[in-house]
């Protein structure tokens, strides 16, 4: 009993060490079972609190994830190390099942009041002492990181959304550059992604659990806003291949990159080289209604929507999938063009502010 009390203690504090050093050390997007287990245990409980409800009720519920999992990282590697140590004490001592785990209890958070019948305390009594509050100081340690990520995404997702409404929509993108003459922007706006995509493809891998920080407004969304970007420069490609900046190519390429980098550490599959003509979920009824829409708003387009849509295709095939199903795990708003939800309740369009403006004074503001 006392060997396979030994191997046992082991092989649960070398899991516990690896979960710890994959999420809060190796600065590289790690596969971690404890956060992506966590995090699915989590989402389903809060999810039975919204039996039947619509996305605002998923999205009240699903704000505690985040803190939830945070505090269930730090309780299951300490209550993981406290099951090493009491394995390792009780098959390396004389000390019965009670005492050893009381003891690595008392060793591991620092508390001193009890230890077995020896002249001296162990090694494993020393090591034990170390881990408790290493763990909670590299925790500790950990948060700035992540509040540091999440602000720097956030800020971004505000200022999205007097430009693409909310929740945003890489159609509207377009539409209100067009309707208030401030198309010379976007340029600008594909830069600010493009290097807010390589950050998030970077923070997010390496620490997947700002995939469950949610935006401050129910409608905003960092997942969403980075397909819309993604969207409104393919479809200014497809539409008006020689007016279309070379920012746009660029945005296209980190968007989809962050997304496989993202995908990579949760395990997603993916086709890393599809082909142009791969079919994609978005309908040609659906690209043809918005390519309707931005001409209403004064886009002019150089070619029409049947010859745009294989070339539109062509650039969606390389993000579709990834983004439907982070957008599905993540319980993102749904917005037109980002797949389906595991909640009832269809996509909600972009809210776009009512002209106040007299009339006749050209056109509408933003």
């Amino acid at each position: 009993m006392e060997w396979i009390s030994g191997v046992a203690g082991a092989l649960v504090l070398a899991l516990v060490l690896s979960s710890v050093l994959r999420t809060l050390v190796v600065p590289r997007g790690l596969y971690s079972a404890l956060v992506v287990r966590l995090w699915r245990v989590l989402r389903r409980l809060l999810r039975l609190t919204t039996p039947r409800g619509g996305y605002d009720a998923i999205d009240r519920a699903q704000t505690w994830l985040a803190p939830l999992m945070l505090i269930g990282m730090l309780a299951g590697w300490l209550g993981g190390a406290l099951l090493a140590f009491g394995l390792l004490l009780y098959a390396l001592s004389p000390l019965s099942w009670s005492t050893a785990f009381r003891e690595a209890g008392s060793s591991m958070f620092t508390l001193g009041f009890a230890s077995g019948d020896r002249l001296k305390l162990s090694v494993l009594d020393f090591v034990a002492a170390a881990t408790g509050p290493v763990l909670i100081a590299l925790q500790i340690a950990y948060l700035p990181t992540l509040y540091g990520a999440y602000n720097r995404r956030e800020l971004e997702v505000t200022l999205l959304q007097s430009r693409a409404g909310e929740p945003a929509w890489g159609p509207e993108i377009l539409a209100r550059q067009w309707l208030v003459d401030t198309e010379r922007a976007l340029p600008q706006l594909y830069r600010a992604w493009e290097r807010l995509a390589s950050d998030m493809g970077e923070s997010h891998s390496t620490y997947p659990i700002l995939l469950t920080f949610r935006s401050p407004g129910p409608h905003r969304s960092w997942l969403v806003g980075l397909v819309a970007i993604m969207d409104a420069a393919a479809l200014q490609l497809a539409l008006t291949p020689r007016d279309a900046p070379p920012e746009a190519r660029l945005v296209l390429r980190a968007g989809f990159s962050a997304l496989r980098d993202i995908a990579r550490v949760l395990r997603i599959p993916f086709d890393p080289d599809p082909a142009p003509d791969t079919g994609i979920r978005l309908t040609y009824a659906e690209f043809d209604a918005a390519a309707q829409m931005l001409e209403s708003a004064g886009f002019r387009a150089g070619r029409t929507p049947r010859d745009a849509w294989p070339h539109f295709q062509g650039w969606r095939v390389n993000y579709e999938a990834v983004a439907y199903e982070l957008c599905r795990r993540c319980d993102a708003v749904p917005a037109p063009w980002t797949g389906p939800r595991d909640f009832p309740g269809g996509a909600i369009p972009p809210r776009r502010p009512v002209d106040r403006r007299p009339p006749g004074r050209g056109r509408p503001g933003l």
